[in-house]
This record gives C-alpha cells, structure tokens and sequence, in this order.
C-alpha cells in the first residue's frame, strides 16, 4: 500500500444500506440481515458437515457442492457481521486495512463461485450425457486440481485488484458510498486518474464473468438435450424442475455481477448498486442452499439417515 495512504486515510465510513437513520429502521434491518445470515451460515456449514460424514454423498457433484457451501459461507462473512454491527452504530467505521481485507476476500469468493457454478455445471453435464463414463471422466484427482485451481485463481484475482485499488491516493473524502469496501465506491474516492484501474476492473471482470458463463451456457444447453430425449415424462418433468431451480440462482448471481461491473456507470447509481449487492451478499447464499441441497432429495435422505443414528441410542 503507498505511503500517501496512510497519512491521508487511516479508515473508511461507510454510508449504509439506507440514508436513513431512524432506530427502529436500522433494527429492523439488523434483524433482517442476522436471520439471514443465521440461516446461511448454519445451513451452508451444516451441508458441509453431512457431506463429510456421508459415504453416500462421496461423489464429485457433492464434493463440488461442499465447496460451494464453504465460498457461499465465506463471501457473505466477509461482509454481513461488519454490516450488522454497523446497522446499531452511529459511526459506521472501517480501518483502512480492514477494508482492504474485506475487498480481497470478496473479489476472491466471488470469483471462485463464479468457476465453482460453471465446473459444477460441466460436473452435471458429464454426469447426464456421459454417465458410462462418469467415473473415468470425474476422477478425484481431476476434482481436486480443478478446485484447487478456483482458489488458486480465485485469490490471485483478489489480491491484484485490491493492491490496484489500495495504491490509489486516497486524500480528499473517506466516506464511501456502501454498506460494505467494494471496488466501485473506492476507486470514486480517488483524488487522481482512475481510468487505468477501471478499466482493469471490467477487463477481469468481463473475462472472468463471460469464461465461466459460457462453460455454463455450453453446459445446460447439452443438458437440455439429453433430458429431451428422455422418455418417461416425469423423469424429464422432474430433470427440468430441477435444472430451472439451477439456473435461476445463476441467472440471479451473474445478472448481479454483470449489473454491478460490466454495465456502464451511467445507467445506474451507486445507491443501486448498494441494492443490487444485497442480492449476492445475502440472498444468493441462502437460495443456494435451497436449490442445491434442500430440494435435493439424496441430502434429504443422508440427513435423515445421521437424525437416525443420533436418535438411536436414545430409544
């Protein structure tokens, strides 16, 4: 981080959800936020652990969607518990390496739920089209590089942006227009050009956004078609069903994203972009764990099975 910085800037305030300060607002709201954010991290952690502890659920579409559970768990508490403690104080403040913290960790999530959702979808793909040769073509091996790989990437993506960020002069006002340090507030804080770091900003984000929905796209589309040919109607009415549920949480996180960083800045605000956050801060951990473990019935039936056992000893 440049010296400048830290003469000039040694925290940031953010502005909120919401301009408005009334109390029983920003209770409402904290209220809000904590029984989603509950729901979220007990749902997401729970799923990791029943995954782990069922033999059953050792496949590669769940050791995927044990990871998802775990980025899902991690982007949304890099932000929500700031966020809940700042919706009962009347100073909403972060350290300048706080915020920086929460930049990275955010873009790095963020990125690697974008990979997670594409190899989960060729996972599904293989799994629908290929299903003789699912076992050759999704071996453990190739299951972990492929995540380790999303993190990988995923936190060289963050730290690069967030240095790019942070090396701005930041020398005039610290408040930023948020509820939560993101990259668009930040860089309108710069009291220099920011043209170059914009620019990188939609290079990445285009690159990273458009890859991995193409994979998903290219994906769906020969799943589609595999379930057309399906002949018993309630297997593809139940295939469909649950292919719509999955795409809605995608067409939900990367409508988001492309809205946020690939739109140009002149057909929205900062305050709609606040708004917009919501839905992949905290919505879209807590759809996921409905659409991909809640409506999934082996889960349902692994849950079950462990509730059994437990229970057991106590008749």
């Amino acid at each position: 981080m440049a010296k400048g910085n830290h003469s000039a800037v040694t925290e940031f305030i953010l502005l909120g959800l919401t301009d408005n300060p009334e109390l029983q607002l920003q209770v409402f709201l904290f209220g809000i936020f904590l029984l989603i954010y509950l729901a979220s991290v007990l749902g997401n952690l729970g799923l990791m652990v029943l995954i782990h502890v069922s033999p059953q659920l050792h496949t590669p579409m769940y050791f995927f969607l044990s990871h998802l559970a775990f980025v899902d768990f991690s982007f949304t508490s890099s932000v929500t518990p700031n966020t809940l403690v700042n919706f009962l104080c009347d100073v909403k403040s972060i350290a300048f390496y706080a915020c920086a913290i929460q930049v990275c960790f955010f873009i790095t999530f963020v990125v690697c739920e974008l990979y997670l959702l594409a190899i989960m979808a060729y996972d599904r793909y293989v799994a629908i089209c290929n299903p003789l040769l699912y076992a050759i073509l999704m071996p453990r091996k190739l299951c972990h590089g492929m995540i380790a790989s999303t993190y990988t990437y995923g936190f060289t993506v963050g730290l690069i942006q967030t240095v790019a960020t942070f090396l701005l002069p930041f020398c005039s006002s610290n408040v930023v227009n948020h509820f939560y340090c993101d990259d668009i507030p930040l860089i309108a804080l710069a009291c220099s050009d920011t043209h170059t770091k914009e620019l990188m900003l939609f290079i990445i984000a285009g690159f990273n956004t458009l890859c991995s929905l193409l994979l998903v796209i290219i994906s769906y589309i020969f799943i589609f078609f595999a379930i057309l040919r399906i002949h018993s109607t309630e297997g593809r009415q139940k295939a469909f069903s649950t292919c719509t549920s999955h795409l809605t949480s995608i067409t939900i996180f990367y409508g988001t994203i492309i809205f946020m960083y690939l739109l140009p800045k002149s057909s929205h605000s900062l305050n709609t972009d606040k708004f917009a956050s919501v839905f992949y801060v905290v919505v879209i951990p807590t759809l996921n764990l409905l659409i991909y473990s809640l409506r999934n019935q082996e889960v349902k039936n692994a849950l079950k099975r462990i509730i059994g056992k437990l229970c057991l000893p106590a008749k």
